[in-house]
């Protein structure tokens, strides 16, 4: 198993400055500081490396894995470039964010992407959401993005750290796999104006219904926060407002639910050109 490099270092105090460190990076300030992020879970890390990402450094506990395959992984984060770390099972307990680990843990580095830098196709689909509150909620709308197919998804003015360990977690790890740039809204805006894609906005004060819509061509569909819905900004400045319509006593969905109705209905329609 550790033919890449020296064995790992055994970690069995709680109080090692690692441990320390890997705990303080559940919030955004120390991660903004080291310019870094967690990545937790067999699956995600897989994904990481599939794409390229540089993990720094993988912690894990042989006590807490489920299978059989992540000894090969660990090695292939080690040959990657990551430092190995083994835990004892009180110690991963500590530093781990979910309520049953898998005994894997990773430290990436953080990104930014630009605007200019996404590479669109004649037929852009663009998935942007604003001001999204809950970190579940945008790990779910990056998972069901990538689902759909969507070229990238753009984050206005955000609310959730895009690196928060949930959003890794609800997102299974497509956060590598889905172009991802966050921008202030006007800016987005501009962009997209210019680039010729049209932006189809989700309210539920919009006359057209969603699936009544053409959403074939260059698109962007914009996706407001769960407790405002889309901001002035956008609804104004929208190309063409749609809702979904509402048969019971319920006048919104969630709004990754509202998202994957959205994108499906445009992967439908955009199926038949």
């Amino acid at each position: 198993m550790w033919s890449v490099g020296a064995p790992p270092e055994k970690i069995t105090s709680l109080q090692n400055p690692r441990v320390k460190q890997l705990v303080k990076l559940r919030d955004r300030r120390p991660r903004d500081e080291a310019g870094v992020f967690l990545v937790e879970g067999y699956r995600e890390i897989r994904r990481a490396l599939e794409k390229g990402v540089a993990l720094q450094e993988i912690y894990f506990s042989p006590e807490w894995f489920l299978g059989e395959n992540e000894p090969a992984l660990i090695a292939q984060a080690q040959a990657a470039g990551a430092v190995a770390f083994e835990l004892t099972k009180d110690t991963f307990a500590k530093v781990a964010y979910r309520e049953r680990p898998d005994g894997l843990l990773a430290v990436a580095p953080q990104w930014k992407r630009a605007l200019d830098e996404l590479k669109l196709p004649a037929a852009a689909f663009l998935l942007v959401v604003e001001a999204i509150e809950k970190p579940g909620n945008l790990g779910t709308i990056l998972r069901s993005a990538d689902a759909a197919g969507c070229d990238a998804v753009i984050v206005c003015d955000p609310v959730t750290d895009i690196f928060n360990p949930n959003v890794v977690r609800a997102s299974t790890g497509v956060l590598f796999s889905v172009p991802l740039v966050v921008e202030e809204s006007a800016r987005v805006q501009a962009w997209l104006k210019e680039k010729g894609v049209r932006t189809v906005a989700t309210t539920p004060a919009a006359e057209k219904i969603y699936s009544e819509v053409d959403l074939r061509g260059p698109l962007a569909v914009v996706m407001g926060s769960e407790q405002y819905g889309l901001s002035k900004f956008w609804l104004e400045n929208c190309d063409v407002p749609v809702r979904i319509p509402m048969a019971g006593q319920a006048d919104s969905l969630n709004v990754a639910m509202a998202t994957i109705i959205t994108l499906f209905e445009a992967v439908r329609q955009r199926a038949k050109t």
